[in-house]
Parts: C-alpha cells; structure tokens; sequence
C-alpha cells in the first residue's frame, strides 16, 4: 500500500470514529437541553412580558403586576403607595392597615388590604380612616394600631394637625368599631404629650397591646425630650375612661434620630423586644429579659430600604410588615429616597442566643416552582479578578423570580450580584457583599454611588448559602441567617444579572433560578 492510499485508509477510519463513536470508553450521552446538571427540569413559561421590549425604567414599572409586593390599585393615571402599615392578624387573615400615599387618599388617609398568604391580596376600595377634610387636629392621620377589647375593635392613632395654629402638632387619637373594616372617630378622647416632655410637637405612631386578666391597654408612643428620641409607655383602662403615664422606656443609643417611628413590642420565645424606625434610617430592634426593658444594645436589621416595619404573628410563625422604599424618579441612578412604596413582608427568626434574623416569607418562595435555565452551562462557576471587576453572566431578570446558591471566598475584595441598566458597565447596579468593610449593600454606578448597607461579618473560607427574591423593581438579597438587605432596582428587568468579584476569588455553586 503506497503512503497515498495508506493516507486516505486512515482518513476513512477516523471519519468511522467519529460517526460511530471509538470503541474502549464510551462517551458520555449528553443531557437533553430542557434538563438540567441535577436532572432538574427547565421550565419555558409562555406568555411571559418581554421587558426586552420595554426599555424605560417608566415603562417597565407600569408593566409590573405586583403581587407579593404588593401596591394599591391605580386611580385613573396616579399609581398610589403603601406608607406606614399597621397589621393586625385575626382567624387566619392577615390586616395589613397601611397610610395610603397619593391616588385617593387625602393626607394620607388609612387604608386597607388583607391576606391569607402574603401572596395574594384583597385590596379594601373604602377608606377605614380618614383625615379630616375639614382641617383640625387630624387634618392629617399618622400611623396607628388596632386592639381588640372583648367585643370592641379600636384604632389607635396619630391626629397631625392640619396647620401649625394648634396647641398640639399631634395628639393620639381613637376610633372604635365593630368589625375590623369599619371605624368611628371617638369625640373628645386624646392623649396629649405629657408636659415634662417640654415640647408639643412629636407625639406619635401609637402602638397598642390588650391584657385581659387586668383589663388593661399598654400603649407604646413616640416622642421627643430634650431633643432626644424616646420611645414612652401608657396604661388606659379597658373602657379607655383612665389614662396613666408610665414614663420613658427607651432612649435613642445613638442619639442620632430625632423620632423613632412605628415602635413595637412584643415577645418571642423567652426574649422580649422593641422594634422601631430611627427617622430616615433603618429598622433597629432591641433586645430584653423583660417587658419594655431595661433593654440592650439596639441592633439594625436590614438597610434603609425596608421601613416602618412592625410584627405580626399567627401563633407560630412571626412577620415584620413594612414597606420598600422608592424613588421619586425611577429612572435616578443617584438616590432611593421617596416615601411610601410597595408593601413588603419578611419572617422574623431568633437565633439561640435571643439575637434575630430576617428570613423569606415560605410561600413566596414557595410560588416560585419553574426552574430556569441559567445563561452558565453549569451550576457551579469561579470569577477570579484583580483590581478591576471581572464579571459572568449568570440569568435573566424575569419579572418575579428566585435565585438560590451558596459562595466562598478566598480574599477581602468584594463581590456579588450585578444588574444592567442600559447596556453600560459603569451604570451597573450592585449588590455586594465587601468583607474587608463586613458590609452587605446596594450600590449603583458600578459601585461609586451607596444607597443602603446593613451589617455582616463574613470569613473567607467559609461557604455561605443565599436566596435573592425579585419582583418588578423590588428584590430582597439573604445571606441565610445572617442578614437582609431590600434593594430597588428600576430598569433590569429583561436584562442580564451577572456575578462579579474584585481583588478576590469566589466560587459560586448549586446555583438555581425560579419563577412562577
């Protein structure tokens, strides 16, 4: 056989080879496209919005169906808000009272919208509370609460006065009712602050608690002494006919607030604790072996972005309900700062030693069943970098959808979750996770602009395991058990979100993403 014909022999053998596949070890059949690493399924939703298409931050936010994050209808072309909520659970619904932001509402009135699941709402058309129309001291309503005295529903809360002619910025107000949808303003029934306050304008968000065996309504206020924030306590009678002051059971640690807004107390386990808003900040709580302290030292929980938050509890498992702040421009790449926003719900949980972590509601996450392919052919990836970011794409920003994975890393650089905006890396938006600063953030700007920040300490080495919910513009990240930050990012939707890292190298891995 000369060398010509010997070529083309071996030529006809290796393309046998190939078609056939070579004898010894046999070739791994590969997985079929719509399965997925763990022999998981993929799901290929129809009819999904295609917010490719729409390519304003305006337009993609008009486009949202909200549903676990919840927003009151829209009246004619005003889109209203939930502000300051007020939940109370009763027979196995949840009412969530909240101050109604703009639409209807006048001076944001007291509005309501039940549930069963925090998934799904039913929206109360009828005002429950309304500011005076009339002016006088509620011509303006603040945050409240509901107690149940035997067969009498009241409503607790906050009578702003419609100009500053009044004696009294605020005075706590009542109204009474039957059922839990329908209220009358009590005549003539006020609290006012107690005159060792030396001031008459910040007396407010009065939080209501009823004790059978006495008869008696511990009622906790807001206010201010010597331009310090306070947190004071009541005892009414069951009949509301006397008032006594208690004093003062919370002083602000940080003296940086100058009103700790929507407080609440409550126990869980053998611990009891205050929650509260420092004015502008963050949700904090405290921490006592007793009710209404001494407490210890107050601790934040979550950042900025989820606000005015109180407890709710149905016996076994409790929520903090608030809500997650907006902005005024959605198409703002510089600040998160409008008041009121959509309804946000989160599970509380205690640690063993009293200290407490946020945690995703079970049936949100429990909506989320269709497994999505991943723009990565693997569950697991590496992203090594320098000092300058090094990103992989990781999926897409459907409208809802739930991202679960675990991480280690090797350095102090950080690292996270990155969302495009509009096509330019400069005007990423961040969520990251810096363990030189032990900070969990959003930034935007690809990280030159902070919106909002909570604390964790993380150690390299160590793996992580974290679940990131989204819907529309609204997302929560968890670092399971450790920390919650609520984040608002307009204009992703339809977009890449991709992991990056800098000065540093992590390992990502049982990555999956859900959606309904």
């Amino acid at each position: 056989m000369n060398k010509r014909i010997q070529a083309l022999f071996l030529a006809f053998l290796l393309l046998l080879s190939l078609a056939f596949g070579c004898k010894g070890k046999e070739a791994e059949p590969a997985a079929p496209a719509n399965v997925a690493a763990d022999g998981e399924t993929f799901a290929f939703p129809e009819n999904e919005t295609d917010f490719g298409l729409l390519r304003t931050p305006g337009s993609q936010e008009a486009a949202y169906a909200y549903k676990a994050f919840f927003l009151p209808a829209q009246d004619g072309t005003a889109q209203p808000y939930v502000g300051d909520t007020m939940p109370y659970y009763e027979d196995g619904t949840y009412y969530i009272y909240y101050l109604k932001e703009g639409g209807d509402s006048y001076n944001h009135s007291i509005y309501l919208a039940t549930t069963k699941d925090f998934v799904t709402y039913t929206e109360k058309d009828d005002v429950v509370l309304e500011a005076s129309r009339a002016g006088g001291q509620d011509g303006w309503i603040g945050t409240g609460s509901v107690v149940k005295v035997k067969d009498t529903y009241y409503f607790f809360y906050t009578g702003h006065a419609f100009s500053d002619s009044y004696e009294f910025k605020e005075k706590i107000l009542v109204a009474k009712g039957s059922s839990l949808t329908s209220f009358e303003k009590v005549a003539d029934w006020e609290i006012v602050p107690p005159s060792e306050l030396g001031q008459k304008n910040d007396f407010r968000d009065p939080q209501a608690y009823y004790d059978e065996a006495t008869d008696t309504i511990t009622l906790t206020v807001t206010a201010a002494q010597s331009n310090k924030a306070r947190i004071l306590k009541f005892t009414l009678s069951g009949d509301l006919t006397t008032i006594t002051y208690d004093g003062i059971i919370f002083t602000d640690p940080t003296a940086s607030f100058w009103n700790l807004e929507c407080s609440d107390t409550f126990k869980m386990g053998e611990k009891y604790y205050l929650t509260y808003s420092g004015q502008d900040d963050t949700l904090w709580y405290a921490m006592s072996d007793s009710p209404y302290g001494p407490y210890g030292d107050a601790v934040r929980l979550d950042g900025k972005l989820f606000y005015a938050a109180k407890h709710v509890d149905n016996g076994a498992d409790t929520y903090m309900v608030g809500w997650a702040r907006r902005s005024e421009s959605v198409s703002s790449t510089q600040d998160v700062n409008g008041w009121a926003g959509n309804l946000a719900v989160q599970k509380l949980l205690q640690n063993p030693d009293g200290t407490l972590h946020l945690a995703p509601v079970d049936a949100v996450i429990a909506q989320h069943t269709a497994r999505r392919q991943l723009l990565i052919d693997t569950m697991e990836t590496e992203i090594a970098a320098g000092s300058a970011f090094n990103y992989a794409e990781l999926c897409t920003a459907y409208e809802s959808f739930v991202l679960t994975g675990t991480l280690k890393f090797e350095k102090t650089g950080s690292f996270g979750l990155a969302f495009d905006y509009n096509g330019r890396q400069e005007k990423y938006k961040t969520i990251v996770l810096d363990p030189a600063k032990g900070t969990l953030s959003l930034q935007f700007n690809e990280g030159s602009t902070l919106i909002t920040e909570t604390a964790v300490q993380l150690e390299a080495g160590k793996e992580y395991t974290f679940t990131y919910i989204q819907e529309g513009s609204v997302g929560v990240f968890y670092l399971d058990g450790l920390a919650a930050l609520t984040v608002r990012l307009y204009g992703v939707s339809g977009k890449p979100v991709k992991l990056f890292a800098e000065n540093n190298t992590v390992t990502f891995s049982a990555l999956r993403q859900y959606t309904r």
